[in-house]
């Protein structure tokens, strides 16, 4: 089976700041979920940062969808986030922007015909419950609502790979489910891979998954 991610004696950190991630080794197949868990300030978000090139390796290898990330170019970066969806915590949609266009993003970007765009957009907007709110902008939204919309914009583009950096933390059950759903069914209809960096494992979960546990700077797989 392919690798999606192979990192090999990779550290992390923050400028000149003490390690964070010390010299793991890890894989992820392609097609595969994978939970990765830790206490506050374990290193899962710094982690996370890596695996899209917000925090490049301080020693060590990682790859991602084939590509080097230590020392990438910007040209190869984004090219490569042309292949991710990401799904952060606090939203980050373009408070600017409508729903309908924020969703748009990541196809505007990988240059879709309008018609592909529009189909697209309509489609996750169902799936999302938020057709009726198309025209709306994210700060008249709910938190959860927000997150589906980020949802959906992580989703538009078919990535082969979904970053989750705490998804469901701080929403209402019925957005909760509807997120845990859609990572669910891109996992298993699109074979997308799903990494998602949590606190707590949902136990309704219907897909199998590999989980991996960060202390002390080190990760280990959870059996």
């Amino acid at each position: 089976m392919d690798k999606v991610i192979m990192a090999e004696n990779l550290s992390l950190a923050y400028s000149n700041s003490e390690t964070i991630i010390n010299k793991i080794n890890f894989s992820v197949d392609s097609g595969s979920f994978v939970f990765i868990t830790g206490a506050s300030g374990s290193g899962k978000s710094t982690l996370l940062k890596s695996l899209y090139g917000a925090l490049k390796p301080k020693n060590g290898s990682l790859i991602v969808g084939g590509v080097s990330l230590d020392g990438i170019s910007k040209t190869k970066l984004n090219f490569l986030r042309r292949h991710i969806g990401i799904v952060f915590q606090d939203y980050k949609l373009v408070k600017e922007w409508t729903i309908e266009k924020n969703i748009q993003l990541p196809l505007l970007i990988n240059g879709y015909d309008k018609s592909v765009i529009d189909n697209q957009v309509d489609s996750l907007l169902k799936h999302v419950r938020l057709m009726h709110q198309a025209g709306k902008y994210p700060l008249e939204l709910s938190g959860g609502e927000q997150q589906r919309v980020a949802m959906a914009r992580a989703l538009a583009h078919n990535p082969i790979l979904i970053l989750a950096d705490e998804p469901t933390g701080n929403l209402d059950d019925y957005s909760s489910k509807l997120i845990w759903n859609l990572l669910e069914s891109a996992n298993q209809q699109l074979t997308t891979t799903i990494i998602v960096v949590t606190h707590s494992i949902p136990d309704t979960l219907m897909v199998d998954y590999k989980h991996y546990h960060i202390e002390y700077g080190k990760i280990n797989e959870v059996h």
